[in-house]
């Protein structure tokens, strides 16, 4: 097979195109720029350019899916010029893609776009799955709207899977190495109440479910890219130190919090319960559906 992956230098796209090369598929790697080294690069992998692509759109013919995980990092402070970033980094890449799309005779017949759960708002107590509605009630939130509204507009006559990514786990980047630091220099604790739910995913797992769905014609439309079994915030923290043998002991009040990130802060202290519906009724299987055994694969990496 041969695979597209826009944003593939960045955490989860490495490990996806290592699986992938693992398989035996070819990749090709888009990206604003050509990596600074390639020295030891798989024959199976190349790198290509927007521009390039753009100026040779016949570099994609024959793909038979194009995973879209491009774009800036919600981990920075969203100052008006960070939230600019953040958005038209979405909105830039989505339209590139439909350029590409456009010139091509044979399109691949399925996009997956990466997108977020941010999409259905914040509740301590509601839990959400792919048929709850989109609820725009903060920035996260109104990013993925517009994030996956222009998907819609852009993405014509291929299956589009929007895949709903709660926090990814994972030991080499994302949120987990700074949810874990405080615990590794003893001063672990719950954020703000601790009752906020978090929805998450081994690294690996993600990576299995693209896979999954650019494998599963049935799948289409949202899919939430979420473990079976979330937790609350609270519970999160004391697996973290059940496991790495650290104390959960240390609070970080919601006001101490907001003075450190300000706004950014919302993506700890609020929450939201998902479940990935889509994916288990088609048969996808967790590797790691419940926190524990994820923690300990992270350790043991």
């Amino acid at each position: 097979m041969k695979y597209l992956i826009c944003g593939g230098s960045g955490f989860i796209g490495r490990e996806l195109t290592e699986y992938w090369l693992q398989g035996g598929h070819q990749i090709i790697v888009v990206g604003r720029k050509q990596p600074e080294s390639r020295t030891a690069a798989h024959p199976a992998l190349s790198f290509l350019t927007w521009d390039s692509l753009a100026s040779h759109p016949e570099l994609a013919y024959g793909a038979d899916a194009l995973v879209n995980l491009a774009g800036s990092s919600l981990s920075q402070r969203w100052s008006p010029s960070g939230k600019k970033s953040i958005m038209q980094s979405r909105l830039e890449t989505v339209s590139a893609i439909a350029k590409l799309l456009n010139a091509l005779q044979n399109k691949p017949p399925v996009v997956i776009q990466s997108s977020a759960i941010a999409i259905y708002g914040t509740s301590l107590e509601d839990t959400y799955d792919e048929t709850s509605p989109v609820h725009v009630m903060d920035f996260p939130s109104e990013v993925v709207e517009a994030w996956e509204g222009a998907a819609d507009e852009a993405y014509k006559g291929v299956r589009v899977v929007k895949l709903r990514t709660g926090v990814v786990l994972g030991n080499e980047s994302g949120a987990f190495p700074k949810m874990k630091l405080p615990y590794m220099l003893g001063f672990g604790g719950k954020i703000g109440s601790g009752k906020q739910w978090l929805s998450w995913i081994d690294l690996t797992d993600i990576v299995r479910l693209i896979d999954f769905c650019v494998q599963t014609p049935g799948i289409e439309g949202p899919v939430n890219a979420t473990a079976p079994h979330p937790v609350t915030n609270e519970a999160f923290g004391k697996m973290i130190g059940k496991v790495y043998h650290r104390p959960h002991w240390f609070p970080i009040p919601a006001f101490l919090l907001k003075t450190a990130v300000g706004e950014l802060s919302e993506i700890l202290l609020k929450g939201q319960r998902v479940l990935p519906s889509k994916a288990l009724e088609h048969g996808f299987t967790f590797t790691y559906p419940t926190l524990q055994p994820a923690l300990e694969h992270l350790k043991a990496e």
